[in-house]
């Protein structure tokens, strides 16, 4: 879409010209990134000079540049944005095959019926939140209450579905605020918190040490995202009568950029399986493909088949694979660095 629609007289050009700044030299999978952003190699670390201060100023000023775009437009919000299709356009003549045949009509001129577009629109009664799970007083009761503000051993099993995502989230942050990464844990708090049915994205993301997160059933993509400690466990549901290493319980990206913790899965996992794993401790049944993607460190176990491209850009941590099909080698990238 980026490649086919382009700014017109309204003045988005300057904003494009700061993404299309941020060229991809696509060699990350190689550790060879030649601005120092994507590698372990200190060589080319040393060529990135920016600091996160930088990196802060940028948005800002980007901020600032949309704001004033948005003004000239006569529009004072993103919402306010959102369906005005009008200050979009289709670029022509592209020496691009794909592009050619494309057709955007229907993108940029909604039928007559969508031109009150209030519903895109964010409401304050949105469906989707984590409410049910993580605001309910099942959850968040005098007990559990008491048990975060002193820390101590907490038991609690409740029913999830899709729509609750980032479970656990909250909590971990709450958890962080009052008592640190670590300090929960250490200080006796434990946190015992089971679920069963089908959990949303993200379950268990950022993570922390002293939550112990136990699925009955199955979960979406982002498991354990970026988390730091704790341990989640996923297994089948009760009711289950497959057989569990042969079927997928947790989706695409899950374990992506942990630096600690513990997850273990009775089933197998989608794909890109621990991307950028820096610490944390995984155990699945299988995985899809890209498993161990750009690695840094931690340990990940796959008691089955995997799919392509395992240990792309892997510069670090241990991954065991159990080949009895002896074609493991096949599906092994050939740029792992490790």
């Amino acid at each position: 879409m980026a490649a086919i629609l382009g700014a017109d007289e309204y003045g988005f050009g300057s904003i494009a010209m700061i993404a299309e700044g941020c060229v991809m030299a696509r060699v990350c999978h190689l550790n060879t990134c030649p601005v120092g952003v994507a590698t372990q190699r200190e060589d080319l670390r040393a060529r990135f000079k920016g600091t996160p201060e930088n990196v802060v100023d940028f948005f800002y000023f980007l901020a600032q540049e949309v704001r004033e775009t948005m003004a000239h437009l006569g529009y004072r919000s993103i919402n306010e944005l959102i369906g005005q299709t009008h200050l979009l356009k289709q670029k022509e003549n592209l020496n691009i095959e794909k592009a050619s045949s494309v057709d955007l009509s229907a993108v940029l001129k909604p039928e007559e019926r969508y031109t009150n577009l209030e519903w895109l629109g964010q409401r304050e009664d949105r469906a989707h939140t984590n409410g049910y799970v993580l605001d309910d007083d099942t959850i968040f009761n005098e007990a559990f209450e008491k048990a975060i503000e002193e820390p101590q051993v907490y038991t609690e099993t409740m029913s999830i579905t899709n729509q609750d995502r980032a479970v656990g989230t909250r909590i971990a942050g709450t958890l962080a605020r009052k008592h640190g990464d670590k300090g929960f844990k250490e200080k006796g708090g434990t946190l015992n918190l089971s679920y069963r049915g089908t959990a949303g994205q993200s379950f268990g993301a950022y993570l922390i040490h002293g939550m112990n997160l136990t699925l009955f059933g199955q979960s979406n993509d982002y498991v354990a995202k970026s988390m730091t400690g704790g341990r989640i466990v996923i297994r089948p549901d009760k009711d289950f009568t497959g057989v569990a290493a042969d079927n997928v319980i947790l989706g695409n990206t899950c374990v992506y950029g942990a630096n600690g913790g513990q997850c273990f899965a009775n089933g197998t996992a989608g794909e890109r399986l621990a991307v950028r794993n820096s610490g944390a401790e995984v155990v699945v049944e299988g995985s899809g493909d890209h498993c161990c993607e750009y690695m840094t460190g931690g340990r990940v176990v796959v008691l089955g088949q995997v799919g392509r491209n395992v240990g792309a850009g892997m510069t670090g941590g241990l991954a065991y694979i159990l080949d009895e099909s002896d074609n493991f080698l096949e599906k092994m990238s050939t740029d792992v660095r490790v």
